[in-house]
């Protein structure tokens, strides 16, 4: 979600001399280089990652919110820099409708990618059969994510047409939906506009919570059949997946999802205050825009920062603190520390193991191979 139109004024009662305004511009313009480097470099680094990764649906959809973040940046924050040089620029009606339909539509869309993100990783680790029969890859979710950007734009549109009226906001840098405003339709879109965003949410939070469990459940049942007498093989199958692709992937799903929802949650909450009590609190507004910008920053750096390559140093370095210091591991921890690192379909002889022994009916029949390409990301 790009919103690098953070006030840093205060109340809409000031009265800004010009000098103050060009020395705040830095503010906006350090936040969209930011942004937009961020997101360059994230794309480049993705776009370097092997041919067989780049298949993955959770590679494509990584890049689909990276492109959103820099287009968000490169949309939305030329004008707001524009505004605190000339403050007349979004007073003008079609301009702050055009800036009200970029905030609203590439915040409902961020978090519309990271539910897409955690329903895809639920579908491959609990629902192999789903995924595989469904064929979700990279072209399922180029597809996916079309259908988003389509539904997005004629959901948050309606400022634009002027079927919803569009607002400068107290601090005068950034315009949204009126959300006081006393008119029936808007009132009902910005109240559909926040459960909307609440559903997101939600859906990504307990998708998360279920793959997280999931693969915490599959690990207890691995560790305790090793204990019963077959532990050498699984002992190696989960050395690799705890430390190649799984860990990893999760990882990066699980620290975007914080950062966009965490970042989100303010506005939303906004939302629904300013419809429900009526009662303005520009400071909150404000507060609640400044958190929002700093998603597009924060982003493409988890993409950037969590890659295989990385996790294999920490690792690394880990193993070697812990030769130094003369520790001894016991056998289950040496399952959460591996010795080595492999880039294997550990977790696709996982999920086959685990679906033959819950599926007893289907004993004589072989379970097919599952696809998890989408678990391989850009080193």
């Amino acid at each position: 979600m790009s919103l690098q139109n953070a006030s840093f004024s205060v109340a809409s009662n000031q009265t800004w001399p010009v000098e103050s305004w060009k020395e705040n511009v830095a503010v906006p313009i350090f936040m969209f280089v930011g942004g937009a480097v961020g997101n360059i470099t994230a794309i480049v680094v993705l776009s370097l990652s092997r041919q067989d990764r780049k298949s993955s649906a959770f590679y494509a959809l990584v890049c689909g919110l990276a492109v959103t973040d820099l287009l968000g940046t490169c949309l939305a924050s030329p004008l707001t820099i524009a505004n605190y040089l000339d403050p007349q620029v979004l007073r003008g009606g079609a301009l702050c409708d055009f800036h009200s339909f970029l905030l609203l539509f590439f915040g409902v869309t961020g978090l519309s990618i990271i539910c897409a993100m955690a329903a895809e990783r639920y579908l491959a680790i609990c629902c192999p059969y789903v995924y595989r029969r469904w064929g979700v890859d990279r072209r399922f979710a180029q597809t996916f994510l079309s259908f988003v950007y389509a539904t997005n734009a004629l959901f948050c549109c309606l400022p634009v047409t002027g079927a919803v009226r569009s607002s400068l906001q107290p601090s005068e840098t950034w315009c949204f939906v009126d959300l006081r405003t006393s008119e029936p339709v808007a009132a009902v879109y910005s109240v559909l506009y926040g459960a909307v965003s609440v559903l997101l949410i939600v859906g990504t939070t307990a998708l998360n919570v279920a793959v997280c469990g999931s693969l915490l459940l599959m690990r207890r049942r691995s560790v305790r059949r090793g204990e019963d007498g077959g532990g050498g093989s699984v002992r190696d199958r989960w050395r690799s997946l705890s430390s190649a692709a799984e860990i990893q992937i999760v990882a990066v799903l699980v620290m975007t999802s914080l950062v966009v929802l965490g970042c989100s949650a303010p506005l939303v909450v906004r939302v629904f205050a300013n419809r429900l009590m009526m009662k303005d609190d520009p400071e909150a507004d404000l507060a609640a825009i400044r958190i929002a910008a700093i998603n597009p920053i924060l982003d493409p750096w988890i993409y950037i920062l969590l890659r295989r390559s990385l996790f294999r140093r920490i690792l690394s370095l880990s193993r070697r603190c812990r030769t130094r210091s003369g520790r001894t591991l016991s056998p289950r921890g040496r399952l959460f520390c591996p010795e080595h690192t492999k880039d294997s379909n550990v977790l696709s002889q996982m999920m086959q193991n685990h679906l033959r022994t819950s599926l007893s009916a289907a004993s004589a029949v072989s379970v097919p191979h599952v696809h998890c390409a989408a678990l391989k990301l850009k080193d």
